[in-house]
């Protein structure tokens, strides 16, 4: 298992910009769109496509990223397992927004419903 500090400080230090090809392949293969990624990030964040945009082209860490972010009020109603961690479990705070947002990819990429992913039903 990794140790956590080094696990910690490199999620960190990542790039929204490096992560976000990812996010949008994994999501568009299994036909969902770019809208609807962009839908479930501002639903967590609060940035919309334009901010969203801004933020990638000056490559601001994931550190940055999430202390700016204005994280929705359901985010605890975000729950499951994540790159092999239960979410609602993870301690360090920075590393438990990124999960979120894995985990609402994931979903998003497993086909769940909009409703049920932005915790609306």
């Amino acid at each position: 298992m990794n140790n956590t500090d080094n696990h910690d400080a490199r999620i960190a230090g990542m790039t929204l910009a490096s992560v976000y090809p990812h996010y949008l392949a994994k999501v568009e293969k299994k036909g969902r769109t770019k809208e609807e990624l962009h839908q479930v990030i501002e639903w967590l964040t609060g940035y919309d496509k334009k901010t969203l945009q801004k933020l990638m082209d000056e490559k601001v860490t994931f550190d940055r990223f999430f202390t700016q972010a204005k994280l929705n009020p359901k985010v605890n109603l975000i729950t499951g397992v994540i790159c092999g961690y239960r979410v609602e479990e993870i301690k360090n705070p920075l590393t438990q927004k990124v999960r979120y947002l894995d985990k609402l990819v994931d979903e998003l990429a497993k086909g769940r419903k909009m409703e049920k992913i932005l915790r609306e039903g």
